[in-house]
């Protein structure tokens, strides 16, 4: 499906079950649930459905027995992969059904192999119609004494695919398994086999060999070659080296150079070795024409016109882009490799041209895999910024631009103290388009990043984080800025940053971001307005009016925050303060603050004049004047300013003698917006007077 299609129904109808199968189901004797009420599922949805169950983390001993219901729900590719089922509610709910296919790696619980087989083996139907069986991950055996108990891989008479790489699989054991009558395609990449020799006992039958690993074999490497070699009908091997070290035994020589060797092979796998004969390569693939995959990633060979990867032959390398993109696809979830393909990467990506969104894809994958490896998100993330990097980002699917920005998010929560992987991540989110337009819950975004934040003193990180924070939250919606502001840290994070650039005195992009972010925080959200107060805001903002008194663009953020908190009425009393007021009256007389301030300044006059009418003491004549030419109508009686002769003469110019129109005469449109905004706060509920507006 493309990026940018919208999900199917089946998907959305699968995930809307996930997340509410408990509220569907009913409880049964066991403890386990059934569906209240169950139409027959066609096979492939019941299929989708436990896969879906198992990825999305709800199947358990009491979901999966929604699925002994045979007659609704019946399975044939059962995908268990990484749920929590014991040995029991595996074999009461899924052994009944007629298998063909079982993925069972890396399940989270003390399920062993052992205990799969002897469910798979206590069905007829399992141990006749299964063919493919995956145990990736999974120990042979659980507890002392219950080797004794191990069942018999040979019973699976249909078996013609089995995966156990990376368990304790011994010699023993693969000797059983060779015994399999149909076995097709068998991995025992890092297991503990020493001998291969088994392998011969199905040399008429293997198709497929995945050998990478080995670290305990003990035959030499003349010894494993003439094994290989005798596998005829042989399709595909793989004994790649995890370890990209060089092939000190000519291991991957001998195979290359050894004459008729495995003539009908269509895939071969030795990335790691270091070493490889680049002519051995080249010649072992021109008398095998029917050979579609080499991996070659670590060999240092691959440079040659033949493995250039763009034909019928696909490399997995590290001499071209495309050999590179290969080698994401096949060996995602090998760490090593990653690794090194994404080293390559990041060079190949530093002057990309045109967008490549399957190239982010493939590295997305390659993070979702080695979630817990500080090394790939590293490199990843740069990768990712290499790609997205100013006009590419404008050439990417929105959906996958989301998708970009939920991995970034989860490296950065993954390796909070990572300061390099930090920088990385937060170049990437340092773009306006992405903040603006891919979709991802921006509310989680900011509430993460101000988190990571305070963890760093960097100044380039801070600095990326404020802006990026900034950003989110002039997206967010009230209620959104609401449950942010309830979180009293974020204003310390971001009042301690102002605090730290203004004891330097400067001006800078970081400065100028933590105030809009919190001027934007503090907008008809009064607990963050409370915050503000509690954080010491209120003297801070103070100074900041004194020091930066000729920029205007700081004073703006910083009386457009006091507004907020006077428009909370309870607060009000709090900016009460003589030295505030007086610096903000004084930014209305200044000719050279420019008029966005002025109005600024005039709003937050106004708001505070509504709560002290005592105010008044503090105002010039010049004062009233700006007052009323900016529209502000103050709710204290005209007869209240009676004591002074010198003021009612002036003020009549303003106003009728019946004290009913106020006449605006400001023809900048941006202050009008701002008067009518002051306007609709404070004076609409009086009915004593009447606006204009006079362009």
């Amino acid at each position: 499906m493309d990026a940018e299609s919208p999900s199917s129904l089946t998907d959305i109808s699968m995930a809307w079950v996930c997340h509410n199968v408990e509220v569907l189901c009913v409880a049964q004797e066991d403890g386990s649930l059934r569906f209240r009420h169950c139409p027959v599922f066609p096979q492939e949805l019941a299929d989708q459905l436990l896969h879906r169950m198992a990825d999305e983390g709800v199947l358990n001993d009491r979901t999966v027995g929604i699925f002994q219901n045979l007659e609704h729900l019946r399975l044939r590719r059962a995908c268990i992969q990484s749920s929590r089922l014991s040995a029991e509610a595996f074999r009461r709910s899924l052994c009944p059904h007629k298998l063909q296919e079982l993925n069972a790696s890396h399940i989270h619980s003390d399920v062993t192999i052992s205990d799969v087989l002897h469910g798979l083996t206590s069905s007829k139907l399992c141990r006749q119609g299964l063919q493919t069986l995956l145990m990736d991950g999974l120990r042979l055996y659980g507890g002392a004494g219950e080797e004794s108990l191990q069942a018999s891989f040979s019973m699976l008479r249909g078996l013609k695919k089995l995966s156990l790489a990376w368990t304790d699989l011994n010699d023993r054991g693969l000797e059983d398994i060779c015994a399999i009558p149909m076995l097709e395609s068998l991995d025992i990449s890092g297991t503990n086999v020493t001998d291969l020799t088994p392998l011969l006992n199905c040399q008429s039958r293997l198709l497929s060999l995945n050998a990478h690993g080995l670290q305990k074999v003990e035959m030499p490497a003349s010894s494993f070659i003439s094994v290989l070699s005798k596998l005829h009908l042989l399709r595909h091997l793989d004994i790649s080296n995890d370890r990209l070290v060089m092939d000190r035994d000519d291991l991957v020589q001998q195979l290359l150079e050894r004459p008729g060797m495995l003539p009908q092979l269509v895939s071969l796998d030795v990335s790691g070795w270091r070493g490889v004969s680049g002519a051995a390569i080249q010649a072992f693939v021109e008398v095998r024409p029917g050979l579609r995959f080499i991996g070659l990633l670590g060999t240092g060979a691959g440079g040659s016109e033949l493995l250039c990867g763009d034909g019928q032959l696909k490399v997995a390398g590290e001499s071209s882009l495309t050999q590179l993109c290969e080698a994401l696809r096949r060996y995602s979830d090998r760490e090593s490799f990653i690794r090194e393909v994404l080293a390559h990467l990041y060079s190949h990506t530093s002057d990309m041209e045109e967008p490549q969104p399957h190239i982010v894809k493939l590295v997305l994958a390659a993070m979702r895999h080695h979630t817990d490896s500080p090394h790939v998100q590293l490199v990843a993330s740069a990768c990712v910024f290499n790609l997205t990097v100013q006009e590419l980002v404008l050439g990417m699917p929105l959906r996958l631009l989301g998708n970009v920005v939920q991995q970034l998010l989860t490296a950065m929560k993954n390796f909070p103290n990572h300061e390099q992987l930090q920088k990385n991540c937060l170049l990437t989110l340092c773009s306006d388009h992405i903040l603006q337009v891919a979709p991802f819950d921006r509310y989680e975004a900011a509430k993460l990043i101000m988190m990571m934040l305070g963890n760093h003193e960097d100044q380039t990180v801070q600095r990326m984080a404020v802006a990026v924070v900034s950003i989110l939250v002039s997206k967010l919606s009230t209620e959104e800025i609401a449950e942010l502001g309830a979180e009293a840290y974020i204003m310390k994070q971001l009042l301690s940053i102002v605090q730290q650039k203004a004891s330097l005195g400067v001006v800078d992009s970081t400065l100028k971001f933590a105030l809009s972010a919190l001027w934007n925080l503090t907008d008809e959200t009064p607990t963050a307005c409370r915050h503000f107060i509690q954080c010491q805001g209120i003297e801070l903002y103070m100074e900041l009016l004194e020091s930066y008194y000729s920029e205007s663009s700081i004073q703006q953020k910083l009386l457009g925050l006091l507004n907020n908190v006077a428009e909370v009425e309870e607060l009000r009393m709090e900016l009460m303060n003589e030295d505030l007021v007086e610096h903000i009256l004084s930014l209305l007389i200044n000719p050279e603050v420019e008029v966005e301030v002025e109005a600024a300044a005039a709003a937050a006059v106004d708001v505070q004049a509504e709560a002290e009418a005592d105010l008044r003491r503090y105002m010039t004549y010049k004062h009233v004047l700006l007052m009323f030419e900016y529209g502000i109508l103050w709710q204290i009686p005209l007869t209240s300013f009676s004591a002074s002769s010198d003021f009612f003469p002036h003020i009549s110019d303003f106003i009728t003698c019946n004290c009913k129109f106020i006449i605006l005469r400001k023809k900048n449109c941006k202050i009008v917006t701002k008067i009518v905004r002051i306007l609709r706060s404070f004076l609409f509920s009086s009915r004593n007077f009447h606006f204009y507006l006079c362009f």
